[in-house]
């Protein structure tokens, strides 16, 4: 009868005194008048259909890791999953330096005090400027999808049409972002591509953009893992009809790859979670977007650019905000797009993993992933069965491999693979019905070759049986 409420030792304002606190504060009688617009048919009576909390700390983190441990993770099995999050080997500087105090914050990688926080970010972006080739990079987003779409409104807004062109080998997940993003109010097209080559169809391309094409949008390598090799030839297309090249491009590529801006792109972007971040459950993301130092393009970056400039001080320098009237960070309802908490803590990273790797550094994990991918389509298609890769372009490190002779579907096919304690790729028969029983292979620097023998020698017994 007189039991007493419950205080909850994670959230602080639970305690009745501080709740009472906080009311008083903001001259309010109860919670209830917080809800007051609520309709009342539309409130929840009652409770939440929820587990009663544990209130000490062992017990929820023991609770916490018994659910964790029905997990099998990419650290226990052998994983060729890729499309778009991808494992490689993280160096202990990179979680060393992004733990410290200065940039490991509550919020956002945004401490009230700048602690050398703006010099790692403008030496992040240099560095990304140099490996893209291009002089101006932003501060990241919150992903490689989240940077694709925004590359795609900054170029609508540049030249003013309404009209996209999307190569079709695009991720779904990707697709949909883009759509919540832009699709409200342009016009976005898929163009197809080659059933031989995986490569965009030019004669496609030609056919669909149009005077109020804002963009052409392809990625390099594409999601089902080809070389795009046709770069120059959409540039121009693009630019003939005043339209701006956007290309989402892996970062980890260009130590062997050319950088787009080298085959007529005007903004680049792309994801960095390859660069020194775990994969995280997915989570770990952060996206970049790059152009030339142009006027037109600056100004329409909706994100932090920050700069370096001389101070009062001879021979000292102090780094910052450059155009930040453009961002909603200055005017909330008059910026480019909404800003809010960013992965600045990403972009630190990422600088660290640059400039632990450096130029050669960079070639030679691309030309490591080049080969290994290599070995393993070559083992691949000896197999009974089995095509790999399905298309005749060249490939970076993930590849379609095709199951329709062996008779077996994909899901089943992952499904006996972990009792080899191996991920399977992804499949991609809902994805992309066209390519029948296929799925997307993906090895990086962590493979190898007993990794990849093993998946040979597994795939092998599972079409068998």
């Amino acid at each position: 009868m007189n039991k007493k409420p419950l205080i909850y030792p994670y959230i602080p304002n639970s305690v009745p005194e501080i709740k009472k606190q906080m009311l008083s504060a903001i001259g309010a009688e109860s919670i209830e008048e917080f809800y007051a617009d609520i309709p009342d048919n539309l409130r929840l009576k009652g409770k939440m259909d929820l587990p009663e909390p544990f209130l000490a700390e062992y017990e929820l983190k023991t609770h916490v890791e018994t659910m964790l441990s029905k997990n099998r993770t990419a650290g226990e099995y052998t994983s060729f999953l890729g499309a778009g999050c991808y494992q490689h080997h993280v160096p202990a500087v990179c979680d060393e330096i992004n733990q410290r105090g200065e940039f490991l914050t509550a919020y956002a990688g945004e401490p009230y005090d700048d602690h050398g926080r703006f010099q790692a970010l403008f030496e992040y972006a240099s560095m990304m400027g140099e490996l893209l080739n291009m002089d101006v990079v932003n501060i990241p987003t919150y992903d490689g999808f989240q940077a694709a779409a925004t590359a795609i409104r900054m170029a609508s807004r540049i030249t003013g049409r309404g009209e996209v062109l999307i190569s079709r080998q695009i991720n779904p997940a990707k697709l949909s972002k883009i759509e919540d993003y832009c699709g409200h109010d342009l016009e976005l097209k898929l163009i197809d591509y080659d059933p031989a080559t995986g490569q965009i169809d030019l004669a496609a391309l030609r056919n669909n953009i149009s005077a109020n094409t804002a963009a052409v949008y392809f990625e390099n390598p594409s999601y089902l893992g080809v070389i795009e090799i046709q770069g120059d030839e959409i540039s121009t297309i693009a630019h003939d009809c005043g339209a701006i090249g956007v290309v989402a491009v892996n970062p980890i590529t260009l130590g062997v790859l050319k950088p787009p801006v080298e085959y007529g792109a005007d903004i680049v972007c792309g994801d960095i979670q390859p660069l020194g971040i775990h994969m995280q459950f997915g989570g770990g993301h952060a996206g970049f977007i790059a152009t030339r130092d142009e006027e037109k393009y600056v100004m329409e970056y909706p994100s932090r650019l920050f700069g370096i400039t001389p101070t009062a001080v001879e021979g000292e320098y102090g780094f910052g905000d450059v155009a930040y009237e453009r961002t909603s960070f200055a005017v909330r309802e008059k910026g480019k797009e909404w800003v809010g908490t960013a992965a600045a803590l990403w972009g630190i990273t990422a600088g660290v993993y640059l400039a632990l790797m450096g130029p050669e550094g960079m070639q030679e994990i691309g030309e490591t992933m080049m080969s290994r991918a290599k070995y393993a389509m070559v083992e691949l298609n000896e197999i009974q069965g089995i095509k790999a890769p399905l298309f005749t372009a060249h490939h970076f490190h993930e590849f379609v491999v095709n199951f329709n002779q062996t008779g077996k579907k994909v899901v089943d096919i992952n499904r006996a693979l972990l009792e080899y304690e191996i991920f399977g790729g992804t499949d991609l028969s809902t994805q992309f019905p066209e390519l029948g029983q296929s799925a997307l292979y993906c090895v990086t620097e962590v493979h190898t070759k007993t990794a990849i023998d093993h998946l040979v020698k597994a795939l092998k017994e599972v079409i068998t049986k």
